[in-house]
């Protein structure tokens, strides 16, 4: 370990690898609500956060849970899963008054068309302002999830169009 003088031990969550700050400065110069998208092994993970002078405030939370109300019975650690998630997320931020926000993956790979995308394609969807590269998003086939249909021969197209349908009607 460094020693001497000049040496400056790291911020603990920086230390543990929980936040990188240079990124995180950046996120809240924007002076934006930020959509933070966490994923985990079991559920998608949404929330719509303002920073404030004693801390950040979180607005609004939704996790995938939230779609067993829809009558989502498949997976939800899910591309199709996430798409939906964020289209509840969306159609919240709405109804709060707000249509904008950035986007804030965390330590999450930014890997193209992965789960954090499909959420943010159904905030997009839903009508809520995020800047991105539509080349990030997943295909509509996958979105839909036509490979998991593919793979286990399960129809969860048609359930994904119903729920869609419901969060949108």
């Amino acid at each position: 370990m460094a020693t001497g003088p000049r040496y400056r031990v790291p911020f603990r969550r920086r230390r543990e690898g929980k936040t990188n700050y240079h990124v995180r400065y950046k996120l809240i110069l924007s002076k934006k609500p930020r959509v933070v998208v966490r994923k985990s092994n079991a559920n998608t993970l949404l929330q719509l956060v303002v920073a404030e002078q004693k801390g950040d405030k979180t607005l609004l939370t939704v996790n995938s849970r939230e779609l067993l109300n829809f009558g989502y019975t498949f997976s939800r650690s899910n591309v199709p899963a996430a798409y939906l998630t964020g289209l509840i997320f969306g159609k919240k931020m709405l109804a709060l008054g707000i249509d904008e926000g950035i986007a804030d993956i965390g330590l999450h790979a930014s890997t193209k068309g992965n789960r954090i995308y499909a959420a943010i394609k159904g905030i997009v969807d839903a009508g809520v302002n995020v800047p991105h590269g539509p080349e990030i998003f997943p295909d509509e086939k996958r979105i839909s999830g036509e490979h998991i249909k593919k793979h286990t021969g399960v129809d969860i197209v048609a359930q994904f169009e119903q729920v869609r349908e419901k969060i949108l009607g």
